[in-house]
């Protein structure tokens, strides 16, 4: 997973509320067992148009399509997105090249397991919220920095605002560590426990053999 410390990008508006992980990812694309090859799916049924002669190609009318947008880093939506469960959707978020989203609220689940993936999460107001949406909608090359350290969003015009994050998650994502990463930090102990537990398990078939 890569570390996450201080991100300054382009920022993306999208103005929506109750985004939930269909529209993330429609289901039909879950069917990989890998993390990578999800980002081509994002907001699929947004991003391409659905019905027509050009049926598939690009809508450009869809915020992400605009070339003025591409590259971005940060992405900025309403509230309650994320809402569903399947951790597919944060690697669709992150193959795309997502590396933080902002919105004043989020699902649960999905708060987890984007944490795990390496996106940060950011909860601000609604009203810092929309101030964001309608500068990242008006202003060119409009870019925000999410240090993650410092845990504070701020842009080019003033904004300041700080925002929550659980310790323990804070220092995985600066680390850079998922769940197999923690699990790896203490691969020498895991080792040495194992060896212990193969040779008790040597030495009792011997022992009963000692004693019969």
């Amino acid at each position: 997973m890569e570390p996450f410390k201080t991100v300054t990008s382009l920022a993306v508006p999208l103005d929506r509320v109750n985004v939930d992980t269909d529209q993330i990812i429609p289901k039909q694309f879950l069917k990989r067992i890998e993390r990578s090859g999800y980002g081509e799916f994002l907001f699929f049924d947004w991003r391409r148009l659905q019905d027509g002669p050009n049926a598939g190609d690009p809508d450009p009318s869809f915020v992400l399509n605009e070339p003025k947008y591409k590259g971005a880093k940060i992405l900025i939506a309403g509230k309650n997105f994320g809402c569903g469960s399947s951790r597919e959707h944060a690697w669709a978020l992150n193959d795309y090249g997502f590396r933080a989203v902002i919105a004043p609220a989020f699902a649960d689940i999905f708060f987890s397991n984007a944490g795990k993936n390496g996106i940060v999460l950011v909860r601000l107001t609604e009203e810092q919220v929309a101030l964001l949406l309608e500068r990242a909608a008006s202003t060119p090359h409009y870019e925000l920095t999410v240090s993650l350290e410092d845990q504070t969003v701020t842009d080019a015009q003033d904004f300041h605002a700080t925002f929550e994050v659980d310790p323990f998650r804070k220092y995985c994502l600066i680390e850079g560590l998922d769940d197999i990463g923690l699990t790896l930090r203490h691969a020498a102990e895991l080792d040495n426990f194992e060896a212990k537990h193969d040779h008790a398990n040597w030495l009792k078939p011997r022992a009963a053999s000692a004693s019969a």
